[in-house]
């Protein structure tokens, strides 16, 4: 009943029309004028700012021109090895000796090259068609490095001309000697497959690593030469390492891509 009676009460007793009315207090005002100047800005930054980012993938120095695999055109028994892995050598140089039922024979390199790798030793028995070595192509002594990033194709696209790239190096420590320093100078049109990149390479355990996630781009990087380091490249560190770089040297590359407007993101 006591509540009944209050509420009844409440009914009878007029509306408080003379009380005057607080709309906001002076701290709500700031507060409302900083949100809405915070979000103009927002909104300016958003169609004239740009938001610049990367993609990272792995990379391996080579001499640009990919390499080939040597196999042996005859069947039989290896009788001597006649060359040593990282050994450079010309056109026509011979590699293997192998014994035939018809006489000895002699397993030269195709083209002039250095050899990374060599698949077969002495004693071993071949067929006609085996791999024995793998040849990165070197067009003369003191040819430049470059350096080949498997960019996810999704990412491809947004690689710019000239875009600048950063390459830590599997054989350099990065927190001693920095990363190394080079460009883009072009963006293959299509993804490759495992054999693809197994045939530029003359290794199909980096074509199977490199598609696992799927088919990339391969992107070619030129490495920025710099005459006072030992490696003759440019470093984000002042000397670089104190050794030369080699060919086949796995890397990891931080390639920059075009930047966008952060209303881009929103946008379909």
């Amino acid at each position: 009943m006591q509540f009944r009676q209050q509420a009844l009460a409440r009914l009878q007793s007029p509306e408080e029309l003379d009380l005057p009315v607080r709309f906001a207090r002076p701290q709500g005002w700031l507060v409302l004028s900083v949100t809405v100047i915070a979000m103009a800005a927002a909104s300016v930054w958003a169609v004239t700012g740009s938001v610049t980012s990367t993609v990272g993938a792995p990379a391996v120095l080579t001499y640009g021109q990919g390499s080939y695999v040597l196999q042996s055109p005859v069947a039989g028994q290896i009788t001597a090895v006649l060359v040593k892995e990282g050994e450079r050598l010309p056109a026509g140089s011979p590699v293997l000796k192998v014994r035939t039922g018809e006489g000895d024979e002699v397993v030269r390199t195709l083209d002039a090259g250095r050899i990374t790798a060599l698949a077969v030793g002495t004693g071993q028995i071949v067929s006609t068609g085996t791999n024995v070595a793998a040849v990165e192509k070197v067009a003369r002594a003191r040819a430049p490095l470059y350096a080949t990033v498997y960019v996810p194709a999704e990412s491809a696209a947004g690689i710019p001309a000239h875009a600048p790239v950063d390459l830590t190096v599997q054989s350099v420590p990065s927190q001693e000697y920095g990363v190394l320093h080079g460009r883009v100078t072009s963006v293959d049109r299509s993804a490759q497959s495992a054999q693809q990149i197994a045939a530029f390479l003359g290794d199909s355990r980096l074509g199977e690593q490199f598609t696992r996630e799927g088919r990339p781009v391969a992107v070619t990087v030129e490495l920025k030469k710099a005459s006072g380091t030992e490696s003759g490249y440019e470093w984000s560190s002042a000397d670089g390492p104190p050794f030369e770089l080699t060919s086949m040297t796995l890397a990891e590359g931080s390639v920059r891509l075009a930047e966008r407007r952060p209303v881009d993101w929103l946008l379909p």
